[in-house]
């Protein structure tokens, strides 16, 4: 984890998401990227002539050099070497740009233009970035590699990839537990089994435990979810599941519902 994209913009997730890639930068004496995306979709209804809009960008970027500047003093009292990237442009589109020699992509859960809700943002780089994506929730207060970390494991190929994706981080864990959990459907055809999951992982000296949810009442991320606090874990690790559909990002039940209310940060991968 030596090359860390962290994703810049001033909302409830970012002080947890700055804290979170400090912290793996430091354990992997790793560099940050800063990318910072001023967005550009500012055409009012009825200003045809876009006047509004020429008048709005200047206090956009203004507020934006605010933020930059109070950023830079902070990473300068930190032992981290660190970039900056700043341009008017969505911010989907400049992280998965900027992360393509990346390690990693350290975003926040939360809508990052207000409110609560599962963010668009998370979703749409986690599964069309080729590079893994640590999803932070706002009351992170940091992120400790070598905490006990929990993998959730269906069998997919997602969740094989950020499996192998997360070999960095799973090397510093204390304790590594492959928690799968039992639902009724029917298996597919390219499912591996929990065991496979635990014999690639003891191929790089990680000794893991299986474990077994039968799913009763509720649904497997609120099985999930339970798992992960009873352990205590210091982050998930799983396959990020969804499709496209037209130009919308469709995330799986499963996705959709750990990043609504996150117990811990994600580690995504699709």
């Amino acid at each position: 984890m030596r090359s860390i994209v962290l994703h810049i913009q001033d909302d409830d997730c970012f002080e947890a998401r700055f804290q979170a890639a400090l912290d793996i930068a430091k354990a992997f004496g790793g560099h940050i990227t800063c990318v910072q995306a001023i967005p550009f979709d500012v055409m009012a209804p009825g200003d045809v002539f876009g006047t509004g809009a020429a008048q709005l960008l200047p206090i956009l970027r203004e507020n934006a050099d605010a933020l930059r500047q109070r950023v830079e003093e902070r990473l300068a009292d930190e032992d981290v070497s660190w970039d900056w990237v700043q341009d008017f442009d969505a911010p989907g589109h400049m992280l998965m740009a900027h992360a393509a020699l990346a390690d990693l992509i350290v975003l926040g859960t939360n809508e990052p233009r207000g409110g609560r809700g599962v963010s668009p943002l998370a979703g749409e780089v986690a599964i069309h970035a080729r590079t893994p994506v640590l999803a932070v929730p706002p009351a992170v207060r940091g992120f400790d590699a070598s905490a006990p970390a929990v993998v959730a494991w269906n069998g997919s190929i997602e969740a094989s990839h950020a499996l192998r994706a997360a070999l960095p981080l799973l090397l510093r864990a204390a304790t590594v537990e492959l928690v799968t959990v039992e639902e009724t459907r029917g298996k597919r055809a390219f499912d591996l089994p929990p065991t496979e999951g635990a014999e690639f992982l003891s191929r790089h000296g990680i000794e893991c435990d299986m474990v077994a949810i039968p799913l009763r009442d509720g649904s497997a991320q609120d099985a999930l979810r339970n798992a992960v606090q009873v352990r205590r874990a210091g982050y998930v690790v799983m396959g990020a599941y969804g499709h496209t559909r037209l130009r919308e990002t469709v995330l799986g039940g499963v996705t959709r519902g750990l990043l609504a209310n996150p117990p811990t940060p994600l580690f995504l991968c699709h």
